[in-house]
């Protein structure tokens, strides 16, 4: 597969094209610093074999924000060693942190805008970026990736509706650019030219009077220029469109561009990967061979196989699918594709960042802090022989019942539509579903795999199998 070819980035050699982008986790204290919780996460990450580990966002200055990773200090530094040693003893996993500056925002909705960051301002957090890079460096990283997506600094100087009228300012797209510019040549002359340093940003920012796929190539190929290693991309998460919920910080990732971000599960897969490819070829047709990552709904193996293989992107990155279950790439590379803990994209990691709170998922057993590890000594069930499964159609959908399975956490529902190759549709707890999403004239197929605590799957259920009469609206008159 292309997916597990090995990739050089300047000197850090990735194993496979595999990504674990950024993803707060919450787990830290609000003082910033590495703790047993944050390196049992990222060990897993390595186990599991992921070619690029992103270290959640690690902040460059000491505004309040909770329980967020600091990399603004040197006493930060031997907690990230021990991150970073942890990880390099587990695999051959590399690792970069993402570095990040931000604005204040409050319970009240207020948010400061960077029209009101003076000039010296600008001057330091230039400053504070090299210095944090350079702590990257020291702490063991192999790369750095600064962090220009999103509702941040380096972002909404970077974004069409930056209100800036200075030579920092939205005007133009070069006035857009010059602070990551500048940031960048800070980086270079605190760590050299043999340091990786990637730089994550977004295909399209999905808010009113922001930038589009036609501008964020011209981005990307300054960023290029500018001597970046690895472009990164998201999309949305911004502030201009997120709904303020009273009483609570404004979040994000709360809008439709906050949805892009973190795509929901009535949103297509592989959603951005045609954004990538025209940012690519973009690219590719200039003479620049810089790798492209893009992530978005790509934790299907086969999704994240063509969109390297057909060269829309180098690397893919997977966030909440690899937090389901971390061990995906070596599962996928050992084709054990029925052990996945597939993400269902309910986003209750999302939620869960929004109110601030430990980041875990919803498919893990009750009360877990982290993933579970697989106990392969314990056998997998079998389906029970009484009691045998059910399906009818219903005012809401296609019911469907099975009997339960003893030690199961939860069942995982495949659908097959008109014969087409079965996909899951649902994760759920409990020994019943209705699948709404169902058109009349179609034959519906079904099968269940009962999970066991530490994400193995039975095998397939008995197939459950309805054809739908065409609704009445459909007969010729």
């Amino acid at each position: 597969m292309k997916l597990f070819e090995p990739l050089a980035i300047k000197g850090m050699v990735i194993p496979n094209r595999v990504m674990v982008p950024a993803m707060v986790t919450h787990l830290c204290r609000e003082d910033g610093h590495v703790n047993d919780d944050i390196i049992e996460r990222y060990a897993a990450y390595a186990e599991g074999q992921a070619g690029l580990i992103v270290v959640e966002a690690m902040a460059i200055h000491q505004n309040k924000s909770g329980s967020l990773l600091r990399i603004s200090d040197d006493r930060y530094i031997p907690g990230l060693r021990q991150l970073t040693r942890r990880i390099h003893d587990t695999s051959d996993s590399k690792v970069v942190p993402q570095i990040i500056h931000f604005m204040k925002v409050a319970r009240s909705g207020w948010r400061q805008t960077i029209d009101t960051v003076a000039r010296e301002e600008i001057e330091q957090i230039i400053g504070q970026f090299g210095a944090a890079v350079a702590r990257a460096r020291e702490a063991g990283f192999d790369g750095a990736e600064l962090h220009s997506a999103h509702a941040y600094t380096l972002s909404s100087f970077l974004s069409r509706t930056n209100p800036r009228d200075d030579e920092f300012g939205g005007q133009t797209l070069e006035g857009r650019l010059r602070l990551i510019g500048e940031v960048m040549r800070s980086v270079r002359r605190a760590v050299g030219h043999d340091f990786p340093v990637g730089v994550r940003f977004n295909a399209e920012e999905f808010i009113k009077d922001g930038y589009t796929v036609e501008e964020s190539k011209l981005i990307a190929e300054r960023l290029a220029e500018l001597g970046f290693d690895y472009l990164s991309m998201s999309a949305g998460g911004k502030f201009e469109d997120a709904v303020h919920t009273p009483g609570q910080v404004l979040f994000p990732y709360s809008g439709y561009s906050g949805d892009r971000c973190m795509p929901g599960a009535w949103l297509p897969r592989a959603l951005h990967a045609g954004l990538a490819a025209q940012i690519r070829q973009h690219l590719r047709t200039r003479g620049i061979d810089i790798p492209v990552a893009i992530a978005g709904k790509l934790s299907d193996p086969a999704d994240a196989e063509r969109a390297v293989a057909d060269g829309s992107t180098d690397i893919v990155g997977i966030a909440r699918g690899l937090l389901a279950d971390p061990a995906w790439a070596r599962k996928v590379r050992d084709g054990q594709l029925d052990q996945i803990a597939q993400c269902d994209y309910c986003n209750v990691c999302k939620q869960l960042d929004g109110a601030h709170k430990p980041v875990i998922c919803a498919l893990w057993p009750q009360g877990a802090l982290q993933a579970p590890r697989p106990a392969p000594d314990e056998p997998l069930p079998g389906w029970p022989a009484q009691g045998a499964p059910s399906i009818e159609a219903g005012p809401k959908g296609i019911a469907l019942r099975w009997p339960k399975v003893a030690r199961a956490l939860r069942y995982d529902v495949y659908r097959s539509v008109a014969g087409a190759p079965a996909e899951l549709v649902e994760s759920t707890k409990v020994a019943f579903w209705t699948d709404p999403v169902v058109l009349g004239g179609r034959r519906y197929d079904y099968h269940v795999r009962a999970v066991l605590p530490d994400g193995r799957s039975s095998a397939p259920s008995p197939q459950l199998g309805l054809d739908l009469p065409r609704p009445e609206y459909m007969a010729t008159a």
